[in-house]
């Protein structure tokens, strides 16, 4: 029998094998001779030490384990040669010597490796300083049990890294993020997740930023500080408790924005108590001010209540054409008149977690929790044409909210419904060959209703 696959090019076999896990790929090499070196044209190499872990005979021992994972990856290295790398990952919770992750570094930092991805257990120790002067790297990822520790001396210039992420990392002082973000002068896209504490002041000025993500919800530890000298972002995906402060918000060009502020008893309770009310409330002005400018917003239930406290001092979102809320049953919607009645150019309106709100007084027309005569004009004088409301549940309240909306967002002309899966079944059914809303009349406004949206 003819081995019609193994006659095929070389780069077309490695393509081939670059499709599958490095460990799987490497055990090509035992089928014969054709096949012994042609990992070396696999440009992506993943390491993983929990493929190490055979689920059908138990784990083996931490020892074993890391033993097998130190000799798998040296052999793969070894059969690799020297052929470039664009892709090295390492995925290491078992333990391996530091100088020996140090040499597998630096064997693909030489052979000019664009994209590195490490996660790994080290303890108390630092790693390795080469990998923050390669002057090919384009991505670097850095994951839990990564400890970073250098000076001024050990880095020089990142050149061509275009993004960075820091997820659970630790360092040796507050001011190694700073020195690192300076060396990366065409960084474009930043992710931070799970900021402790050991570096609670966190300035980012990089006038080459297009997209910065931020996840900072340590519970423990002081409250964060977050300077923003970011005059070219584009897109800011941000998490946080409110309490953080924002000494400096330049956002000038922004685009796009997701803010989600994380609630706990203890900052409600602190809310609560107006001179420290009034001092968080005053710091969370500054971040909203500083997105001012946004296209495309987003705000979480906890950014929809914080900013009920504070709706007074709102911005004006001059340029917002898409707005995306989300509620649930404990929010109040209190900062909803004044924050539809501050935009002027929304054409889109979403509203996920269904319409059920904490019933209030102050939620104005936005709602029909409070039958009153006067409650402002909030949504005439909202210009929305589209409206589109997730997980709606069809309770008797959310109906009634249908019709006001259809009723007094006097631009809509079109309305979207999507039905939330396993809503109670003693509702009425709700389905788009059976509309429920056929009834409203007197408004030239499309509604359709939907499945749920996946």
């Amino acid at each position: 029998m003819v081995d019609l696959v193994s006659s095929l090019p070389d780069d077309l076999l490695g393509h081939i094998l670059s499709l599958l896990t490095t460990k799987e790929a490497a055990l090509t090499s035992i089928l014969s001779k054709r096949w012994r070196y042609l990992i070396a044209f696999v440009p992506y190499l993943e390491f993983d030490d929990s493929a190490f872990l055979n689920p059908e005979e138990g784990k083996q021992t931490r020892e074993g384990t890391r033993q097998s994972f130190i000799d798998f990856v040296d052999r793969v290295l070894a059969l690799h040669g020297d052929s470039p790398i664009r892709k090295f990952s390492l995925k290491c919770k078992t333990g391996v010597d530091l100088d020996l992750l140090n040499q597998w570094i630096c064997n693909v930092l030489q052979r000019g490796v664009l994209l590195i991805d490490l996660s790994m257990d080290l303890g108390h120790r630092c790693m390795f300083i080469e990998i923050f002067m390669s002057r090919t790297l384009v991505e670097l990822k850095l994951g839990s049990g990564c400890r970073i520790a250098f000076g001024p001396e050990h880095i020089s210039a990142l050149p061509m890294l275009k993004t960075l992420t820091l997820d659970s990392v630790s360092w040796s002082d507050s001011g190694q993020l700073e020195r690192l973000l300076s060396a990366c002068p065409a960084l474009e896209a930043l992710n931070l997740a799970n900021v402790h504490g050991s570096y609670p002041n966190v300035t980012v000025s990089i006038a080459s930023l297009k997209t910065l993500t931020i996840k900072s919800v340590s519970l423990s530890g002081p409250a964060h500080v977050f300077s923003f000298d970011t005059p070219n972002l584009l897109c800011l995906n941000y998490t946080a408790l409110f309490e953080d402060d924002y000494p400096l918000v330049n956002l000038e060009y922004l685009v796009e924005a997701q803010i989600k502020f994380v609630l706990t008893d203890r900052l409600i309770k602190l809310v609560s108590v107006r001179k420290n009310g009034l001092l968080m409330l005053s710091e969370v002005q500054k971040l909203i001010r500083g997105i001012s400018s946004v296209r495309k917003l987003y705000l979480s239930p906890g950014t929809l209540q914080v900013l009920g406290q504070c709706s007074q001092a709102m911005p004006v979102f001059n340029n917002l054409t898409f707005l995306v809320i989300e509620s649930s049953m404990d929010i109040r919607w209190q900062a909803m008149p004044v924050l539809l009645k501050n935009c002027p150019r929304l054409e889109t309106l979403v509203i996920k977690g269904g319409l059920v709100h904490c019933v209030a007084a102050d939620c104005g027309d936005a709602c029909t929790c409070i039958s009153r005569e006067e409650k402002g004009r909030s949504l005439a004088s909202c210009p929305v044409k589209r409206l589109e409301i997730r997980e709606f549940q069809g309770t008797l309240r959310e109906m009634e909210m249908i019709k006001h909306f259809y009723y007094c967002f006097l631009c809509l002309k079109e309305m979207e419904i999507y039905v939330k899966d396993g809503r109670p079944q003693f509702l009425a059914p709700l389905a788009s060959d059976s509309n429920p809303f056929k009834h409203l009349l007197g408004r030239n406004v499309i509604i359709k209703v939907h499945g749920s949206l996946t």
